[in-house]
Order: structure tokens, then sequence, then C-alpha cells
């Protein structure tokens, strides 16, 4: 039997019917769903010292366990001493089962390791149905390991779904696990 994440088996079975009964969708098929998620981190000290990002993209491919690559510059911007082509960050897109792996994780693991958290803000949402979230230390996910960390950075997750609304991707993204505040 093929291995299926905790979390999809959830979506499949609980999440679905939750949300067909909060939004009355007659079709499985208009049920939203999580599309992808998207994390990107930008060096900007990567202009002086190359070897930054090659640490951006280990760091992303340790957390995910997918491949990330680097991101390269569109234009030049002279008071940057940026030129066009130079790397400039790292990225990675998740889907599938390291998608709903990774997603997994966040929850149980690593966003619990945030200082002082009482859960994530619900203005993240763009106005499509797409979430975003910024993480302020990479060393809250347990792949890190705390000792080899040469300097302590930041990233932002985009949580693409085809939701039509942000309130039923919130609907969504609550269900799958996500611990909003409460107002």
């Amino acid at each position: 039997m093929a291995y299926i994440p905790r979390l999809k088996e959830e979506y499949k079975s609980r999440v679905i019917a939750a949300l067909k009964e909060e939004f009355g969708y007659v079709n499985v098929m208009q049920v939203p769903k999580l599309d992808k998620i998207v994390l990107s981190k930008g060096v900007g000290a990567a202009v002086s010292d190359k070897k930054l990002i090659d640490y951006a993209v280990d760091e992303l491919t340790k957390i995910t366990g997918q491949k990330a690559v680097s991101t390269i510059s569109k234009k030049d911007v002279a008071s940057f001493k940026l030129r066009k082509g130079m790397p400039i960050g790292a990225k990675v897109t998740l889907r599938g089962e390291r998608m709903y792996e990774f997603l997994d994780r966040l929850i149980t693991s690593a966003l619990p390791r945030v200082r002082d958290f009482s859960g994530i803000k619900a203005t993240g949402f763009d106005g499509r149905g797409n979430y975003n979230l910024g993480v302020l230390e990479q060393i809250i996910f347990p792949e890190i390991d705390i000792d080899k960390v040469n300097k302590i950075s930041g990233m932002d997750i985009s949580f693409v779904t085809t939701a039509k609304t942000d309130k039923e991707a919130k609907s969504l993204l609550t269900e799958l696990g996500l611990p909003f505040k409460k107002n």
C-alpha cells in the first residue's frame, strides 16, 4: 500500500465534508484545496558574499526535503550594488505529498517553537484566496541545527489555494490545522 500523508488523508475524510456543509457546495470539485506551498528567502547580503546563497539554498532544502533553487535579480539597482542576473535569494515550491508533509511539520513542530506564540495573524490573505506567512527565524524548524547556523534569518511561506474568497481559504486552512489568532 502506498504512503499517504496524515493531513492529505484528513483532508479527504473530514475537511471536504466540513467545507461542503459550511459553504453549501453541491459538487466535491467546488471544495477549495491547497494547491502549493512556496517558501522563499531573500538574501540581501549576497551582493557582497556569494556563499550566503548556498547557505540559504541548503537550509531551505533541509527544511522542505526538496532541492531549493537560487533566484536571480531581474534588473540593475545601482544603490544596492546589484546587477541583473546576480543570485539574490532562494525558493522552493512544494506540491502533493511533500506539501502535506511540510504543512504537518509546520503545524505540529515548528510553529509551537516560536517564542510567545499565540497563533498566526489572519491578515495575510491577498483577496484571491491565498495566504502569506512570515517566519522571523529559521531555527524554529527542527531540521536546522542551531550550532551550524551562520546567521539567523527569516523566510516567507505562501499557501496557494483554489479558493475564490479569503473566507473560504481561511476556513480551509483552519480545518487543516493552521492556528489563527482569535480576534
